[in-house]
């Protein structure tokens, strides 16, 4: 599960290249929260999961906040949320979740991204049973078996702890991610490194030196598209 984590890192690095597509995507993604239910984070959990995921990767208060006034607007531009699964290089899998207000062109961008980069769509659910849908909670400062300690006093379960380089990381089932939040905050904590619930592979494999570049180019693609909101795959890059 180390490994899940450093890719898990990489792609969060990676939001460095283009940092105003990054805060779009956010700006949009509160925004539906917002619409979902209460603009109020702590009576919405939609919008909590969002507002602790926009802070790990510093997004600008004033994105937020004018994300949640255009729902307390009363906007009416609306959003589906769609999921595409599909298969790159050498078999490798693939989930592609996307926020879109134009489903058709939303399916042709995606299509065409796998197309071109040597991989294929698949239909649903040919997948997504290959992954498990995960919080990722990590932290600073304390041990591994300082945090089990208070998960456990806390009666929280969590499916795994591990210390990886200078973090501990916490993976929970989704509906464990307030939880172990509220737990680690009522120990005075409350910075988080990474605050995701993401899709991890049951099974990592590892591609051919000359099969990684188009890999990764075709993920790269998938996730500059406008519409994407995440990219998962089963493949192990490496450190």
């Amino acid at each position: 599960m180390g490994r899940k984590w450093n890719n898990i890192k990489e792609k969060k690095a990676s939001k460095d290249a283009n940092t105003s597509r990054i805060y779009a995507k956010f700006g949009r993604e509160i925004y539906v929260a917002a619409r979902q239910g209460d603009p109020n984070p702590e009576s919405n959990q939609a919008l909590k999961f969002m507002l602790e995921r926009a802070k790990t990767y510093s997004v600008p208060k004033h994105i937020i906040d004018r994300a949640i006034e255009k729902a307390k607007g009363g906007s009416e531009e609306s959003f589906d949320e769609l999921r595409y699964e599909g298969f790159g290089p050498n078999g490798s899998m693939i989930i592609v979740d996307a926020l879109t207000n134009n489903v058709n062109r939303t399916a042709s961008d995606v299509r065409a991204a796998f197309g071109k980069n040597g991989g294929n769509m698949g239909v649903s659910g040919s997948v997504a049973y290959m992954f498990d849908p995960t919080a990722v909670i990590g932290i600073e400062g304390k041990s591994a078996d300082d945090v089990l300690e208070i998960l456990m006093e806390a009666d929280v379960d969590a499916r795994d702890i591990l210390e990886e380089e200078d973090s501990v990381i916490v993976y929970a089932d989704p509906e464990q991610f307030h939880a172990v939040q509220e737990a680690l905050r009522n120990e005075g904590i409350e910075e988080f490194t990474v605050a995701e619930i993401t899709m991890l592979a049951q099974n990592e494999v590892t591609l051919p030196e000359d099969g990684q570049a188009k890999f990764e180019k075709l993920i790269d693609t998938l996730e500059d598209l406008e519409d994407v909101r995440q990219v998962y795959h089963n493949i192990d890059l490496g450190e």
